[in-house]
């Protein structure tokens, strides 16, 4: 049982919590405008809000990663081996990669292949990454969605192991990332 005391950040934690949260509620908007567009999504409503919701983690991606190269992550737990903290570095890295960078580019060129606007944050259209192209849109459609459930995939492992630390090894990773609680 590991009892460090190590937290990350208030900062890190809002970007974490916050950023989980858009990319959850992006993520069930893009199911739901997709797979039931008929019945729920008939004027495309939900896709402009995905899409806003979305496109705004192209930012905080940014803000997320400077944050993190000027402020030191807690360290892991000494009971991990080498190989596992390895592992959990990795998946962060691919956590980063394909679910907060990868996932949303790949919609924003299926947007543009579609020549369909974006506005970031429902205010501030982007430029298309690429000219309209109809013989394109099938295959960044499947690109896009066989990304997010990727990413789902790589969401659920992330929740799964995070709860592994609290619930089965007891130790404190998934407590750093919350806040602190008060001492009143």
């Amino acid at each position: 049982m590991d009892t460090s005391s190590a937290r990350y950040t208030r900062t890190a934690q809002w970007l974490h919590w916050g950023m989980a949260a858009l990319w959850i509620l992006s993520w069930v908007l893009g199911i739901l405008a997709t797979h039931w567009r008929e019945a729920l999504n008939p004027t495309h409503g939900l896709t402009i809000l995905h899409k806003a919701l979305a496109s705004s983690l192209l930012i905080l991606i940014v803000v997320r990663i400077a944050w993190r190269l000027t402020h030191p992550v807690p360290a892991l737990p000494s009971h991990m081996s080498p190989l596992m903290q390895r592992a959990a570095h990795m998946g962060h890295l691919l956590l980063y990669v394909v679910a907060l960078i990868a996932l949303p580019v790949s919609g924003w060129y299926w947007s543009s292949v579609a020549d369909k606007p974006i506005l970031l944050l429902g205010l501030v259209q982007l430029p298309p990454l690429v000219a309209p192209d109809p013989d394109l849109y099938g295959l960044a459609k499947i690109i896009h969605q066989w990304t997010a459930w990727f990413c789902g995939a790589l969401i659920g492992g992330h929740i799964l192991v995070a709860l592994k630390h609290h619930w089965v090894d007891k130790d404190s990773v998934l407590r750093s990332m919350l806040p602190k609680p008060s001492s009143d």
